[in-house]
Protein backbone atom coordinates (compact mmCIF):
# COMPACT_ATOMS: atom_id res chain seq x y z
CA UNK A 1 0.00 0.00 0.00
CA UNK A 2 1.30 3.38 -1.31
CA UNK A 3 0.19 6.16 0.67
CA UNK A 4 -0.13 10.16 0.42
CA UNK A 5 0.06 12.12 4.02
CA UNK A 6 -1.42 15.30 4.85
CA UNK A 7 0.09 16.67 8.24
CA UNK A 8 -0.97 19.88 9.83
CA UNK A 9 1.64 20.32 12.29
CA UNK A 10 5.26 17.29 13.37
CA UNK A 11 3.67 15.49 15.96
CA UNK A 12 0.79 14.55 14.47
CA UNK A 13 1.67 11.91 12.27
CA UNK A 14 0.10 8.57 11.55
CA UNK A 15 1.70 7.14 14.66
CA UNK A 16 1.56 3.24 14.77
CA UNK A 17 0.39 3.27 11.38
CA UNK A 18 3.68 3.47 10.24
CA UNK A 19 5.01 0.35 11.90
CA UNK A 20 1.95 -1.43 10.57
CA UNK A 21 2.96 0.17 6.57
CA UNK A 22 6.51 -0.82 7.21
CA UNK A 23 6.32 -4.19 8.08
CA UNK A 24 3.70 -4.60 5.14
CA UNK A 25 6.14 -3.69 2.87
CA UNK A 26 4.33 -0.70 1.98
CA UNK A 27 5.50 3.21 1.73
CA UNK A 28 4.38 7.01 2.44
CA UNK A 29 5.05 10.21 1.73
CA UNK A 30 4.12 13.09 3.75
CA UNK A 31 3.22 17.01 2.87
CA UNK A 32 3.87 19.18 5.98
CA UNK A 33 1.13 21.67 4.69
CA UNK A 34 1.95 23.77 7.93
CA UNK A 35 5.38 23.92 6.87
CA UNK A 36 4.27 25.77 3.36
CA UNK A 37 4.84 22.13 1.28
CA UNK A 38 2.52 21.72 -1.87
CA UNK A 39 0.04 19.48 -2.43
CA UNK A 40 1.05 17.18 -5.53
CA UNK A 41 -0.92 18.16 -8.32
CA UNK A 42 -3.37 15.31 -8.68
CA UNK A 43 -2.67 14.53 -12.01
CA UNK A 44 -2.92 11.36 -13.37
CA UNK A 45 0.36 9.98 -12.37
CA UNK A 46 -0.54 11.14 -8.38
CA UNK A 47 -3.76 9.21 -8.88
CA UNK A 48 -1.84 6.09 -10.07
CA UNK A 49 1.29 6.19 -7.53
CA UNK A 50 -0.84 6.55 -4.78
CA UNK A 51 -3.68 4.21 -3.19
CA UNK A 52 -4.76 6.04 -0.30
CA UNK A 53 -4.64 9.26 1.62
CA UNK A 54 -4.33 10.17 4.97
CA UNK A 55 -5.22 12.97 6.27
CA UNK A 56 -4.09 13.74 10.25
CA UNK A 57 -4.71 15.81 12.87
CA UNK A 58 -3.54 19.68 13.68
CA UNK A 59 -4.42 22.26 16.54
CA UNK A 60 -5.62 24.81 13.87
CA UNK A 61 -9.67 24.65 12.65
CA UNK A 62 -10.90 24.14 9.30
CA UNK A 63 -12.57 27.36 9.37
CA UNK A 64 -9.50 29.37 9.71
CA UNK A 65 -8.45 29.20 6.10
CA UNK A 66 -7.39 33.16 6.63
CA UNK A 67 -4.89 32.38 9.22
CA UNK A 68 -3.70 28.93 7.66
CA UNK A 69 -4.54 29.64 3.43
CA UNK A 70 -3.51 26.46 2.20
CA UNK A 71 -6.55 25.04 4.06
CA UNK A 72 -8.19 25.86 1.14
CA UNK A 73 -5.85 23.72 -1.08
CA UNK A 74 -6.06 20.99 1.05
CA UNK A 75 -9.94 20.76 0.79
CA UNK A 76 -10.02 21.17 -2.77
CA UNK A 77 -7.92 17.98 -2.99
CA UNK A 78 -9.72 16.24 -0.51
CA UNK A 79 -12.51 16.80 -2.76
CA UNK A 80 -10.67 16.02 -5.98
CA UNK A 81 -9.52 12.62 -4.22
CA UNK A 82 -12.82 11.50 -3.06
CA UNK A 83 -14.32 11.93 -6.11
CA UNK A 84 -12.33 9.77 -7.54
CA UNK A 85 -13.46 7.42 -5.99
CA UNK A 86 -9.64 6.51 -3.90
CA UNK A 87 -9.35 5.29 -0.51
CA UNK A 88 -9.40 8.20 2.06
CA UNK A 89 -8.93 8.07 5.83
CA UNK A 90 -8.78 11.31 8.27
CA UNK A 91 -8.50 11.41 11.67
CA UNK A 92 -9.37 14.50 14.01
CA UNK A 93 -8.67 17.50 12.07
CA UNK A 94 -8.68 14.73 9.04
CA UNK A 95 -12.05 13.79 9.79
CA UNK A 96 -13.32 17.39 9.96
CA UNK A 97 -12.07 18.33 7.20
CA UNK A 98 -13.32 15.55 4.63
CA UNK A 99 -17.08 16.67 6.33
CA UNK A 100 -16.45 20.30 5.16
CA UNK A 101 -14.97 19.82 1.67
CA UNK A 102 -17.38 17.59 0.40
CA UNK A 103 -20.16 20.00 2.36
CA UNK A 104 -20.87 19.15 5.81
CA UNK A 105 -20.85 21.35 8.70
CA UNK A 106 -17.88 21.80 11.04
CA UNK A 107 -17.41 24.22 14.58
CA UNK A 108 -17.05 23.85 18.44
CA UNK A 109 -18.68 20.77 19.36
CA UNK A 110 -21.32 20.47 22.41
CA UNK A 111 -17.92 20.32 25.00
CA UNK A 112 -14.16 19.11 24.71
CA UNK A 113 -13.70 15.51 24.34
CA UNK A 114 -10.11 14.79 26.39
CA UNK A 115 -9.24 11.41 27.12
CA UNK A 116 -9.49 7.65 27.11
CA UNK A 117 -13.57 7.73 25.98
CA UNK A 118 -16.41 5.80 25.10
CA UNK A 119 -17.58 5.07 21.13
CA UNK A 120 -20.38 3.33 20.22
CA UNK A 121 -20.77 2.16 17.00
CA UNK A 122 -24.60 2.50 14.46
CA UNK A 123 -25.88 -0.05 13.29
CA UNK A 124 -24.41 1.02 9.99
CA UNK A 125 -20.89 1.15 11.40
CA UNK A 126 -21.37 -1.98 12.79
CA UNK A 127 -21.88 -3.49 9.10
CA UNK A 128 -19.31 -1.36 7.70
CA UNK A 129 -15.55 -3.47 6.57
CA UNK A 130 -13.47 -0.69 7.73
CA UNK A 131 -15.34 -2.05 11.72
CA UNK A 132 -15.20 -5.63 11.00
CA UNK A 133 -14.30 -7.68 13.84
CA UNK A 134 -14.51 -4.64 16.35
CA UNK A 135 -16.36 -4.52 19.28
CA UNK A 136 -19.79 -2.25 19.11
CA UNK A 137 -18.58 0.02 22.12
CA UNK A 138 -15.02 0.51 22.75
CA UNK A 139 -12.21 2.87 24.20
CA UNK A 140 -10.70 5.45 22.52
CA UNK A 141 -8.26 8.51 22.55
CA UNK A 142 -9.77 11.85 21.67
CA UNK A 143 -8.01 14.91 21.83
CA UNK A 144 -10.67 17.54 20.27
CA UNK A 145 -13.07 19.99 20.53
CA UNK A 146 -14.58 20.94 16.96
CA UNK A 147 -16.81 18.50 15.41
CA UNK A 148 -18.49 17.43 12.54
CA UNK A 149 -21.63 18.97 13.54
CA UNK A 150 -23.96 18.32 10.01
CA UNK A 151 -22.41 15.26 7.83
CA UNK A 152 -21.82 15.80 4.15
CA UNK A 153 -24.88 14.84 2.10
CA UNK A 154 -25.02 11.37 1.44
CA UNK A 155 -22.96 10.32 4.41
CA UNK A 156 -23.26 7.42 6.41
CA UNK A 157 -22.90 8.17 10.11
CA UNK A 158 -20.82 5.20 11.59
CA UNK A 159 -20.22 5.85 15.34
CA UNK A 160 -20.72 8.42 17.84
CA UNK A 161 -20.72 9.70 21.37
CA UNK A 162 -23.10 11.17 23.91
CA UNK A 163 -21.44 14.70 23.17
CA UNK A 164 -20.20 14.39 19.72
CA UNK A 165 -22.64 12.32 17.36
CA UNK A 166 -20.44 12.17 14.37
CA UNK A 167 -17.26 9.94 15.49
CA UNK A 168 -17.17 8.26 12.59
CA UNK A 169 -18.55 8.61 8.60
CA UNK A 170 -18.41 7.16 5.78
CA UNK A 171 -18.91 9.26 2.24
CA UNK A 172 -19.21 7.40 -0.79
CA UNK A 173 -17.62 3.72 -0.78
CA UNK A 174 -14.73 4.37 0.96
CA UNK A 175 -13.36 7.42 2.22
CA UNK A 176 -13.99 7.47 5.80
CA UNK A 177 -13.43 10.21 8.75
CA UNK A 178 -12.66 9.08 12.17
CA UNK A 179 -12.79 11.67 15.11
CA UNK A 180 -10.96 9.58 17.45
CA UNK A 181 -7.21 8.72 17.28
CA UNK A 182 -6.58 5.53 16.13
CA UNK A 183 -2.75 5.94 15.41
CA UNK A 184 -1.66 6.22 19.39
CA UNK A 185 1.64 5.07 20.08
CA UNK A 186 3.80 5.94 23.96
CA UNK A 187 4.86 9.29 22.48
CA UNK A 188 1.41 10.68 21.49
CA UNK A 189 0.00 11.99 24.66
CA UNK A 190 4.00 13.67 25.86
CA UNK A 191 4.37 15.06 22.16
CA UNK A 192 1.40 16.42 22.29
CA UNK A 193 1.14 17.85 25.58
CA UNK A 194 3.91 19.76 24.28
CA UNK A 195 1.49 21.80 21.98
CA UNK A 196 0.23 24.96 23.58
CA UNK A 197 -3.60 24.56 22.09
CA UNK A 198 -3.86 20.76 23.34
CA UNK A 199 -2.44 21.62 26.79
CA UNK A 200 -4.93 24.31 27.29
CA UNK A 201 -7.56 22.33 26.39
CA UNK A 202 -6.51 19.27 28.49
CA UNK A 203 -6.49 21.30 31.49
CA UNK A 204 -9.51 22.96 30.84
CA UNK A 205 -11.13 18.97 30.70
CA UNK A 206 -9.58 17.57 33.21
CA UNK A 207 -7.52 20.30 35.67
CA UNK A 208 -4.02 20.88 36.62
CA UNK A 209 -1.58 18.51 36.53
CA UNK A 210 -4.09 16.56 34.05
CA UNK A 211 -0.99 15.70 31.07
CA UNK A 212 0.79 13.76 33.89
CA UNK A 213 -2.27 11.99 34.62
CA UNK A 214 -3.60 11.22 30.61
CA UNK A 215 -0.13 10.11 29.83
CA UNK A 216 -0.70 7.26 32.50
CA UNK A 217 -4.08 6.64 31.38
CA UNK A 218 -2.88 5.96 27.83
CA UNK A 219 -0.09 3.67 28.52
CA UNK A 220 -2.58 1.81 30.39
CA UNK A 221 -5.33 1.48 27.49
CA UNK A 222 -2.42 1.41 25.07
CA UNK A 223 -2.42 -2.96 24.34
CA UNK A 224 -5.68 -2.38 23.72
CA UNK A 225 -5.98 0.49 21.86
CA UNK A 226 -2.84 -0.64 19.37
CA UNK A 227 -4.53 -3.88 18.57
CA UNK A 228 -7.83 -2.33 17.66
CA UNK A 229 -5.68 0.53 15.35
CA UNK A 230 -4.02 -2.92 14.15
CA UNK A 231 -7.57 -4.23 13.02
CA UNK A 232 -8.77 -1.23 11.70
CA UNK A 233 -5.25 -0.69 9.93
CA UNK A 234 -5.77 -4.28 8.13
CA UNK A 235 -9.63 -3.54 7.03
CA UNK A 236 -8.62 -0.51 5.73
CA UNK A 237 -5.61 -2.54 3.47
CA UNK A 238 -8.50 -4.59 2.14
CA UNK A 239 -10.32 -1.74 1.03
CA UNK A 240 -7.84 -0.87 -0.43
CA UNK A 241 -6.84 -3.79 -2.32
CA UNK A 242 -10.57 -4.07 -3.11
CA UNK A 243 -10.13 -0.46 -4.47
CA UNK A 244 -7.24 -1.62 -6.89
Amino acid sequence: MRVLVFQHIGVEHPGIFREFLTADGGSWDAVELDAGEAIPSFAGPVFDKYDALWVMGGPMDVWQEREHPWLVAEKQAIRDWVSAGKPFLGVCLGHQLLGDALGGRVGPGAAPEVGILTVEMTEAGRADPLFAGLPATKRCLQWHGAAVLEPPPGALVLAGSPICPVQAMRVGPCAYGLQYHVEATADTVPEWGCVPEYESALEAVQGPGALARFRAETERHLPTLNAAARRLYDNFASIVRANR
